[in-house]
């Protein structure tokens, strides 16, 4: 795994800040944010998408990015040097 860093949160100092990378390998986007509290952990179950189980599965969670990182994640969407698979 090759990991290009793409962005870290401006506004969150220099530790514990949101960042998101993409792997150079696969072009998986990752994700490193705040775990989403238990209300927005409930609403995300409670509007889960059509034809899933209304859980969230073991080896998952909800994390929320601020909406100022918005670019950043749409830069790592949009692949950064990594191939789409």
């Amino acid at each position: 795994m090759a990991l290009q860093f793409i962005g870290v949160d401006p506004e969150s100092g220099h530790t514990g800040s949101p960042t998101v990378w993409v792997d150079t390998e696969t072009g998986d986007v990752i994700v490193q944010s705040y775990i989403a509290d238990e209300a927005t952990r409930a609403e995300c179950i409670d509007r889960n998408a059509p034809g899933h189980d209304k859980i969230i599965p073991e080896g998952e969670t909800v994390v929320r990015l601020p909406a100022h990182m918005r670019a950043i994640l749409k830069e790592a969407i949009d692949g950064g040097d990594a191939p789409v698979r």
